[in-house]
């Protein structure tokens, strides 16, 4: 039950993460790129993209 519940918020956050992945000013390879590695790395991914990556991907993917 409670794995339920943690699978669910991470699925949640990584829904998050890639909608916002998509709203940047960057390029579509990009995109894909990082979603993906957003996606494979669950929640290790999802807290490196919030807490460091979000601000940087711009300037990651030009």
């Amino acid at each position: 039950m409670i794995g339920t519940i943690i699978w669910l918020i991470g699925v949640a956050c990584a829904i998050w993460c890639v909608m916002d992945i998509f709203k940047k000013n960057i390029s579509t390879a990009g995109k894909v790129i990082a979603a993906i590695v957003v996606l494979l790395t669950s929640w290790l991914g999802l807290a490196v993209y919030y807490f460091y990556g979000r601000n940087h991907l711009e300037e990651w993917f030009r």
